[in-house]
């Protein structure tokens, strides 16, 4: 998953794109880590599994994030794309 993080921000939560990244805000601050930690959470969570199986690929420093996330059990609704018909 190609994301684009906004750390500090009031809510977690995904918000759309920002250019052909998926935008997510996450409310922890860019000190020691704790953004990179809360990112993985939050996707975990969103994609019901462990912390374990969300990686960072690329981009562990910046804002430009590669996720990798092992065997989701599910996709969140607002990633839904309706197919057309």
């Amino acid at each position: 998953m190609f994301c684009h993080l906004q750390p500090k921000a009031c809510n977690d939560e995904f918000a759309g794109l920002h250019a052909e990244r998926l935008k997510v805000r996450i409310s922890a601050p860019p000190i020691d880590g704790k953004a990179n930690k809360h990112l993985q959470a939050f996707i975990a969570k969103q994609f019901g599994v462990a912390k374990t199986a969300v990686t960072i690929v690329h981009g562990e420093l910046g804002r430009l994030k590669t996720l990798r996330i092992t065997q989701p059990r599910r996709i969140p609704s607002v990633l839904k794309i309706e197919k057309p018909l």
